[in-house]
């Protein structure tokens, strides 16, 4: 099995509880079609193990297919200086279809951000490196693709449309047993 090259650390966008016993790792491109319904699985998958889930969403922008992908991914980098990267992760997400530049910056009025701010973190090149290493670290881990996903720094290879990744997550925290929070 692959391995995660670069474990999770600070600088990555953390939902869920940080001590979780599994640790679901998602390199995604939000203009990838196929992110885009393994989006609410995710949601579901986060539902139902709850406490017991750690995820981070990693950008992989893939720029040749999908013009508007570095710049999504961005406007969630801007927004998480605001304490805002999940809310523009999933609004991106709901309106996939609509990621031009004054797409993004309505979504940013939506969500309450200061639009000076966040435009001028949208040129900050220390996001832009930021996305940048977020796709050079999915490079040497061994992504070749959208979505691509680690539990606990391994490389899942198999299905995830039809509740496989759930199944898996299950049979893997029933293996592990329980856990004291």
């Amino acid at each position: 099995m692959t391995q995660l090259l670069y474990p999770v650390n600070s600088a990555d966008n953390i939902e869920g509880n940080a001590s979780a016993p599994i640790e679901l790792v998602e390199y995604g491109d939000y203009e990838c079609p196929y992110c885009g319904r393994a989006y609410p699985i995710v949601k579901e998958i986060q539902k139902q193990l709850g406490a017991d889930l750690k995820f981070v969403f990693r950008n992989f922008p893939l720029k040749r297919i999908h013009p508007h992908a570095f710049a999504a991914a961005l406007a969630t980098e801007a927004a998480a200086q605001q304490d805002k990267f999940w809310q523009m992760h999933d609004i991106i997400f709901e309106n996939q279809k609509s990621l031009e530049s004054e797409d993004i910056f309505f979504f940013a009025k939506e969500l309450g951000l200061d639009i000076q701010s966040f435009e001028n973190d949208m040129q900050d090149p220390s996001l832009i490196r930021k996305v940048e290493h977020d796709f050079e670290t999915g490079i040497r881990s061994g992504v070749n693709r959208t979505p691509t996903f680690f539990i606990n720094g391994e490389k899942y290879e198999g299905e995830w449309g039809n509740h496989e990744l759930l199944q898996f997550l299950l049979n893997k925290l029933s293996a592990i047993g329980p856990k004291v929070y």
